[in-house]
């Protein structure tokens, strides 16, 4: 099974996943943590927890799959919803929840 392969794997197999640096009760970046922190706050307790740190080959994989270039990455449903920035503002927004509310009830 290639990366690609791998991570599709990933994000249709959990409701919620999110690649991250570190684990979420250890993030390594700023960014992470506070992705974390949302959908903690959005009441995600149970979530797919990537750390992109701990293979090099998802970490350079998952950039490439969203043609995203940073990590956090969230996806929900399997579909890329953003990172930490685009999360933080639909947190705000209220379009967060609402995404979530659809995807785990």
């Amino acid at each position: 099974m290639n990366v690609q392969e791998k991570i599709r794997n990933q994000i249709t197999a959990n409701a919620v996943v999110l690649y991250m640096k570190g684990t979420p009760q250890f993030p390594q970046c700023g960014f992470s943590g506070a992705t974390v922190q949302i959908l903690k706050a959005c009441g995600v307790q149970d979530f797919a927890a990537v750390d992109v740190l701990a293979d090099p080959e998802i970490r350079d994989g998952i950039k490439a799959y969203a043609n995203w270039p940073t990590v956090p990455q969230l996806y929900i449903k399997g579909e890329f919803v953003g990172g930490a920035d685009i999360v933080r503002k639909m947190n705000q927004q209220g379009e967060l929840q609402k995404l979530i509310k659809s995807a785990v009830g």
